[in-house]
């Protein structure tokens, strides 16, 4: 079942909408932009991507925002636990890009969006060209946990129980 998003009963899956083209766009934009990693300085530093089968879900109030089952969670040293989604999993539709950026020394220049008709800050990000240390975070996208609420459902057993 690699590759094809599963949809628990009842639930319709997410809109097509362009995530890899959005990114596509962001990526282009940052390519004038230097920044520098801090792996050398700091080779200690924990930034661990973990890849889940469970249903993973990003709520906006009632609004969906996100539905897969192929996320990263990342587990970064001095952080709280980030879900990332895949960028065609993301209804862009209800998020609008924004001139906002962030640095992180250990993952790269971060990309942002806020709800779609609002004024506030961004709520989801993204790192088009990550560090090469987190290069599996390109074409994905997190969500501000104080904002959107994020649900972790069941996942699927990809392995051999002894």
């Amino acid at each position: 079942m690699a590759g094809h998003l599963f949809v628990p009963d009842g639930a319709e899956p997410p809109g097509r909408c362009a995530g890899s083209a959005s990114l596509k766009r962001m990526r282009s934009a940052l390519a004038t932009t230097s920044v520098r990693s801090m792996y050398h300085e700091r080779p200690d530093y924990r930034v661990d991507l973990l890849a889940r089968t469970n249903v993973i879900t990003a709520w906006l109030g009632e609004v969906r925002l996100a539905l897969s089952n192929a996320c990263l969670i990342v587990d970064e040293q001095d952080h709280g636990l980030a879900v990332y989604f895949l960028a065609d999993a993301v209804d862009f539709s209800r998020l609008e890009q924004i001139d906002q950026r962030t640095v992180c020394p250990f993952k790269g220049q971060a990309v942002y969006w806020r709800a779609a008709g609002g004024d506030g800050p961004g709520i989801a990000w993204s790192y088009p060209e990550p560090f090469p240390e987190v290069a599996r975070l390109a074409g994905y996208v997190a969500f501000d946990q104080d904002e959107v609420r994020v649900v972790i459902g069941k996942g699927a057993f990809t392995g051999v129980r002894p």
